[in-house]
């Protein structure tokens, strides 16, 4: 490789860290910003499913023996589908309504998923584990506490502006993978990017494999529409088998509630542990025993507030070619939790941006416009794919109204 300057990376997320461990494949120098103090220095959200889509692009962007890793740290999980399950009574959904049994209407519930991705399997990760993975061997070019808040192009290149008015050394290129609260999207598409809060909210929470012993080995999804009058109540977990008699495995499980339903105390969503493991203990207090052990046994640390967000459904907007800078994951393409799309379409563009730099060999104008080129095709029909799934699931606003700007913390 003829790299003579490195490739800046903004930002340490999954996709990101996997970019650069394409590029250490490829011996393409790089260097990574993250403006988190370590890798451990906030909670890593919830477990991502994997779709054959994403867990061919990772395989495919890291090396065999790291690759190796990954899927050995992966979970896998028996079944194919979801199971929705009435959490006030333990009992599934089924195609009659639960409210008037024999009346005959349809239960509110998600259309059925398809969700095993490899040997019959459903396959998944949490953040931390996926980002602990990515993470090896390329601690040396990760440079922790630097938060990129803008860039500046030069003669020969670019570099990124910290929030301190620090610069980066020089780079061939940058690539902005900071998610939803992107600087360098802002700034690379002329504000075109936008993210929107759809107003649901959310918890994660683990806990002790043991805690989901009741729920037998499967993918589940709890419908709760007696608690809230005004709302629903969704929550989704997996539990694999193998691992429900270890009490050292930590399971994870996400909860979702309809617009109104879930509000952090003051609006602050910065707040993790007992505040949130409160509002979700408070929100089951009636569901059937089966379930309590899930939030009893609930690692409160761990316990944190999102927001439901998503990029325009319009698909991703277009904005004048940078050769010297370009985005990836959420940064460009913020997706709700539904359906699981969004972290496997974000390595998706990890894979893609690192092979065309790999096959180019040096830096060249064109590499970033057919990146984004054939990025734009399947990240458009992934972010309408996963709106609609949100609207009719959690009852999200499809008015796109409040955009979320980027921020300092």
């Amino acid at each position: 490789m003829t790299f003579t300057k490195p490739v800046l990376i903004s930002g340490g997320g999954i996709a990101s860290l996997l970019l650069a461990s394409t590029l250490q494949r490829s011996n393409i120098p790089f260097i990574v910003f993250e403006r988190d103090a370590s890798p451990i220095f906030r909670a890593q959200g919830y477990r991502l499913r994997l779709s054959n889509e994403g867990l061919n692009a990772i395989e495919k962007a890291l090396s065999p023996e790291k690759w190796q890793k990954f899927w050995d740290t992966c979970g896998k999980t028996g079944g194919v589908g979801l199971v929705n399950i009435d959490p006030i009574t333990g009992k599934p959904l089924d195609s009659v309504s639960d409210n008037n049994p024999g009346d005959n209407k349809p239960a509110t519930k998600p259309p059925p998923e398809m969700l095993a991705s490899r040997d019959g399997k459903v396959v998944g990760i949490s953040r931390g584990d996926m980002r602990k993975v990515f993470l090896e061997g390329i601690e040396d070019s990760v440079r922790w506490g630097h938060h990129v808040r803008s860039y500046e192009l030069t003669p020969d290149g670019v570099r990124a502006v910290f929030a301190d008015g620090s610069k980066s050394e020089e780079g061939c290129m940058l690539v902005g993978g900071e998610g939803i609260y992107s600087y360098v999207a802002k700034q690379l598409s002329g504000d075109k990017l936008k993210v929107y809060d759809l107003g649901s909210r959310g918890i994660h929470g683990q806990a002790p494999s043991t805690a989901f012993k009741g729920l037998g080995e499967g993918v589940f999804l709890l419908i709760d529409e007696k608690t809230v009058p005004s709302g629903k109540i969704f929550l989704i977990t997996n539990v694999r088998s193998g691992d429900k008699d270890d009490p050292n495995v930590i399971f994870g499980w996400t909860m979702v509630g309809s617009p109104g339903v879930i509000q952090p105390p003051n609006n602050n969503y910065t707040l993790v542990g007992k505040p949130a493991a409160d509002i979700a203990k408070s929100l089951t207090k009636n569901w059937h025993p089966r379930f309590k052990p899930l939030f009893d046994n609930m690692v409160e640390s761990e316990t944190a507030f999102w927001k439901i967000t998503c990029s325009s459904p319009d698909g991703v907007p277009e904005w004048p070619n940078n050769p010297r800078v370009t985005v990836i994951g959420d940064a460009v393409h913020s997706m709700t939790p539904a359906g699981g799309i969004g972290a496997n379409t974000a390595v998706r563009d990890s894979e893609l941006l690192g092979r065309l730099l790999a096959e180019a060999g040096e830096f060249k104008e064109g590499i970033t416009e057919a990146y984004e080129k054939e990025m734009r095709i399947y990240a458009s029909e992934a972010v309408k794919t996963s709106f609609g799934q949100a609207h009719v699931m959690f009852g999200t606003s499809s008015e796109l109204n409040t955009v979320i700007e980027p921020r300092d913390v």
